[in-house]
């Protein structure tokens, strides 16, 4: 590399100028010519031939390298990524001393997002963990475009989590669950692609609220059962009444349906096996021993509750 020092003559009114004497100093530095970066490489490639050859066959153990199926590997010699892309799976050559390389896995990897502390639109303060699936698409860009794509996506995804909960209210983010984690997926899926990385699936782990709000809704949720549970309660009750009406209708027609009726109240009571059975009596037939009268017409007792 060489640097070349000159000293250019100017005027005033044509050319602007950062010096007081009416001259500009210009520093041109000369880089290195890619010939001769090509004879380095080659000098450092022949030694390196020369080493193995020197070393053989022990050579042989560092030189020769080996990626699994679900393995990539990507090679730099002298800091240069070699032609030809990524290697593997199966059997590869590396030089001694200039040649470098990287390990990239193919397979999906999961990692579980750490509990956020998230503000819903609703102001609503809830604790939220999901789970992340990815994998590696293209080796070459995971290794050269970002320095770890492991730790980026994990922090990526924290502050992708927050952002998407903090536009949603509380009860979309306890129903719509499917809808948050395809929206997240979708922004990890574009942040993440030049990096070569894909996102697969996303999952919503868990949700957890204030305890006071948890009582809260408790609350809520029971006042919206006893309410339900007195509106069918009074629809029970209205055809009750609606059947009652109609049997007495069917017992006024018919004297002898009432007797029927008694007899059946009876037999209800005896299954249960009780000390006490009260028995419907008519109160006319004790007015005829009262009074000494002869019996009148016969009315039916009162009804007593079953």
């Amino acid at each position: 590399m060489q640097t070349e020092l000159r000293t250019v003559s100017t005027r005033r009114d044509n050319v602007p100028s950062h010096c007081d004497t009416g001259t500009t100093c210009a520093i041109t530095i000369q880089m290195s010519s890619p010939e001769a970066a090509g004879c380095v490489e080659k000098c450092a490639t022949f030694f390196s031939y020369l080493l193995i050859i020197v070393t053989f066959p022990f050579s042989l153990f560092e030189c020769f390298k080996v990626v699994q199926e679900f393995e990539r590997a990507v090679i730099f010699r002298l800091g240069r990524l070699r032609k030809g892309g990524v290697r593997g799976p199966g059997l590869f050559f590396v030089l001694p001393c200039i040649d470098t390389y990287r390990k990239v896995d193919l397979r999906t990897v999961s990692f579980d997002v750490p509990p956020q502390e998230v503000l819903t639109r609703d102001s609503v303060t809830v604790a939220v963990d999901a789970v992340v699936y990815y994998r590696i698409k293209e080796p070459l860009n995971a290794v050269i475009r970002v320095a770890d794509y492991s730790a980026s996506t994990r922090l990526l995804a924290a502050t992708t989590l927050r952002n998407v909960l903090g536009m949603r209210d509380l009860a979309q983010l306890l129903s719509d669950r499917e809808a948050i984690s395809h929206m997240m997926q979708t922004n990890l899926d574009v942040a993440t692609d030049p990096w070569g990385v894909e996102v697969e699936r996303v999952e919503i782990k868990d949700v957890r609220l204030p305890v006071q709000l948890q009582r809260a809704m408790a609350a809520e949720a029971e006042a919206d059962r006893e309410a339900r549970a007195k509106i069918i309660a009074a629809e029970g009750e209205i055809k009750a009444s609606k059947a009652l009406r109609e049997a007495s209708l069917v017992m006024i027609d018919n004297p002898t349906a009432l007797q029927l009726r008694y007899l059946q109240s009876l037999n209800t009571i005896s299954a249960e096996k009780n000390s006490t059975i009260i028995f419907p009596f008519p109160m006319d037939f004790l007015k005829t021993f009262m009074s000494g009268a002869g019996p009148g017409p016969s009315r039916p007792a009162p009804a007593l509750p079953i």
